[in-house]
């Protein structure tokens, strides 16, 4: 996979605290950065996930509470596609 280079800005201390864990694990800073962005975001796209299901929940629960049984009203079901 292709790479592309990227600039951000952080704190000096936690500039440090990279440098630190680099030299401690025998890493690049690059490969710390990488590996922490990752696991964000994939810890982020969970956390999409499971507030998507939440809001289907809510919305089949309030269809059954109307009395229409499960089933979800047709405008909510095309925010899915």
């Amino acid at each position: 996979m292709a790479s592309v280079s990227t600039s951000v800005r952080i704190e000096q201390q936690l500039a440090q605290r990279l440098e630190r864990a680099a030299a401690r694990l025998s890493r690049g800073k690059n490969w710390i950065v990488t590996r922490a962005l990752e696991e964000y975001l994939a810890k982020v796209n969970k956390d999409d996930l499971a507030a998507e299901a939440r809001r289907q929940s809510k919305l089949c629960a309030r269809a059954e509470r109307r009395g229409k049984g499960v089933g979800f009203p047709e405008e909510d079901i095309e925010e899915w596609r």
